[in-house]
């Protein structure tokens, strides 16, 4: 059984005496940031000049600092910028500021698990990976509740390296839905397996795979968008609260019985080994070589790939649809 820790578990007065620079204030950055401070943790952040983010991060009450700076005026330095922009920063702006004993936090394993970041021996390396985007981790905090993390440690200078992480994951919300052990590599690897073959990936191609099957079959646009991607977050959240067995209780027979005999049609052996492919690639390497050589030359094909969905006609109806539902924003 995996090992997780609750609020109850955690001791966080290891890291009430520290002071935490979060570096970054985007979709994770704001979230921990004011999880932590709302936790009574002294909280400072650290941008890049000329950071369109700064008056934000000010106008929420932190001080915010040069990178440089803020790493030299704390003891954790939790890094909540993209994994293209991890190495450069961390090359100009952090290794050199850092001091023997601080604690390196990172939200996601990419730059350590590939080589684009090699922290100096004398200090501690942890991971602290919320499961779900940035604003969802702020709202559900603002609730009293919390979403599951997960917990890894690279290096233990300290050989209190866990400890310190355990008590960011419980002041960001963590402890609240658990804390999950892990290491860099799973995480990472896991992560981007997900992303890619079934969280967006999968679940994009095929919602336009089954728009573009009815409205080529002469279905109106308007229903295929209802249908193959209005629906799914019904589906989703029920499957969220209860599994696929709390899914399929709520849904028809009818609806249950498509499930049971058509869904292993579309995703059949092919599929699986399709995935099999992605995840080969995650752990050769190979993706992460990808991605990388994509950001050092320029994004264009990043580029070209977001134009061409963005003018997808399941975009395009889907935007005069939404346009019409103004109480979606509520639901989120």
């Amino acid at each position: 059984m995996a090992k997780l820790f609750y609020d109850k578990d955690i001791d966080d007065q290891i890291l009430r005496d520290k002071r935490i620079s979060v570096i970054g204030y985007g979709s994770q950055g704001h979230a921990h940031a004011q999880n932590l401070k709302d936790s009574g943790f002294d909280v400072i952040i650290g941008l890049y000049e000329g950071s369109k983010s700064k008056e934000q991060a000010e106008h929420d009450g932190f001080e915010v600092y040069s990178i440089s700076d803020a790493v030299k005026n704390s003891q954790l330095i939790s890094l909540c910028i993209p994994d293209p922009s991890m190495k450069k920063v961390f090359n100009e702006d952090i290794e050199e500021n850092l001091s023997e004993g601080d604690i390196l936090l990172f939200a996601h394993g990419f730059a350590i698990l590939y080589g684009e970041i090699k922290p100096p021996e004398n200090v501690d390396v942890v991971m602290i990976a919320p499961k779900a985007p940035g604003h969802r981790v702020r709202a559900v905090f603002e609730r009293d509740l919390g979403v599951p993390c997960l917990i890894a440690v690279d290096q233990d200078f300290s050989g209190k390296a866990y400890e310190t992480a355990l008590a960011y994951g419980k002041g960001i919300g963590g402890g609240r839905a658990g804390i999950l052990e892990t290491t860099f590599k799973e995480e990472t690897e896991t992560d981007l397996f997900g992303e890619q073959a079934v969280l967006c990936g999968g679940v994009t191609a095929l919602i336009k795979a089954g728009f573009e099957v009815l409205t080529e079959a002469g279905y109106q646009p308007e229903s295929a968008y209802f249908e193959v991607l209005h629906e799914l977050k019904l589906i989703v959240d029920l499957i969220y609260q209860g599994g696929l067995e709390g899914m399929r209780y709520s849904v028809s027979t009818t609806a249950e019985y498509g499930d049971y005999t058509v869904g292993p049609k579309i995703i059949d052996d092919s599929v699986k080994q399709s995935m099999k492919n992605v995840l080969d690639d995650i752990q050769s390497g190979r993706f992460a070589r990808e991605w990388i050589a994509e950001n050092d030359e320029g994004l264009h094909k990043y580029n070209e790939l977001r134009e061409a969905d963005l003018s997808h006609p399941v975009e395009k109806i889907g935007k005069d649809l939404r346009a019409m539902m103004p109480w979606l924003e509520s639901t989120t």
